[in-house]
């Protein structure tokens, strides 16, 4: 993907600012496998798991990347149903124990597993996605995810025909916020008069909302007769429910994370997916990897934003370009953002 070596190039110019690069390189880990062979990267995925089109499989592809180009071993490892932190503890300990580096946590969830496990493998380079986690060997992979939705308003407020939109987050946590008043924010700017219907499916992600499509597909139902005619979901698994209710009901569902358009599992849907709000995960977890791969590993926190492409907004779908004017309103909204004259929300 040409968005990849952009970001690569962007994770590389941040890491100058963030803390210094660690003393370690390669993929050997002191204190990590007993002498045994020398691994390449593994990821701990994120609740939802490998196939749902969104999140986790954008670590996916970064993974696969990196296997590709570096000829080694990885691992990917799904998670549990009502795990602990202490469950995700072992799971990222066992990977550095066997000597994969880096290894990387996938969601925010493994904030609090990692900042113990990074201390008891110091040679070992960790990567959390979504999270700051503190530690001489973390890198701390975090995204303007209220830019990339803010396009996805102004999207949504050109493609609108009822003057209602809808947004589904998963579960009701700061992370989520953050898409929510970015795309709301956009929607409002680009036309005053479209409302905004709002939904999160649960409190809490032991609940399910990032995990459950039939969650998703109701609350779009409850939307759609509400007359919203577009609707935005950043619900992880839980939005292939989102997508399939707007397709049955043939009006425009926005994707999230990949680019959902372009999607095998969503291919009877695609058409109904006008443009997905982007976060080159893929990119982040290649780059913290090639980084590992070439003595430098990446450490501290690295956002990547609108400036870096390391989010944005996909026109894979011809569709797109036909909305009225939602190109221009897309390109001139992007160019505020990164020039500053346009402040993005983040609550």
């Amino acid at each position: 993907m040409r968005r990849t070596s952009r970001l690569t190039r962007a994770a590389v110019g941040v890491a100058s600012l963030a803390l210094a690069a660690t003393a370690c390189g390669g993929t050997s880990s002191e204190g990590g496998s007993d002498g045994g062979e020398d691994m390449g990267l593994a990821i701990a995925y994120d609740v939802g798991g490998k196939g749902d089109q969104s999140f986790n499989d954008a670590a996916y592809a970064g993974l696969e990347k990196a296997k590709k180009e570096f000829g080694y071993k990885t691992d990917d490892i799904e998670p549990t149903d009502g795990e602990t932190d202490a469950d995700k503890e072992q799971r990222l300990s066992s990977l550095a124990k066997q000597g994969y580096n880096p290894v990387i946590g996938v969601g925010f969830a493994y904030g609090t597993a990692m900042k113990a496990v990074a201390e008891k493998y110091p040679d070992t380079t960790f990567g959390i996605v979504d999270s700051v986690v503190e530690g001489k060997n973390v890198a701390s992979l975090v995204f303007a995810e209220n830019e990339a939705s803010y396009l996805a308003g102004v999207t949504a407020a050109k493609a609108t025909k009822t003057n209602t939109v809808g947004f589904v987050g998963g579960v009701n946590v700061p992370l989520i916020h953050k898409f929510q008043a970015g795309y709301e924010q956009g929607v409002k700017d680009t036309n005053p008069k479209v409302k905004v219907i709002s939904q999160y499916l649960t409190q809490t992600a032991e609940e399910g909302g990032f995990a459950s499509p039939d969650k998703g597909k109701a609350a779009a139902e409850g939307q759609i007769e509400k007359k919203a005619d577009v609707v935005y979901a950043a619900a992880g698994l839980s939005g292939q429910g989102v997508i399939e209710a707007a397709a049955k009901a043939k009006v425009w569902a926005i994707g999230v994370d990949s680019d959902q358009y372009k999607q095998e599992a969503l291919a009877k849907y695609k058409d109904s997916i006008l443009t997905s709000a982007l976060k080159d995960i893929d990119g982040a977890v290649y780059a913290l990897a090639k980084s590992v791969e070439d003595g430098k590993p990446l450490t501290g926190t690295h956002t990547f934003d609108l400036k870096s492409d390391g989010v944005g907004l996909s026109d894979s779908n011809p569709k797109f370009a036909e909305i009225p004017g939602v190109k221009e309103a897309v390109a001139k909204a992007k160019a505020g953002i990164v020039d500053g004259s346009i402040k993005v929300a983040t609550e």
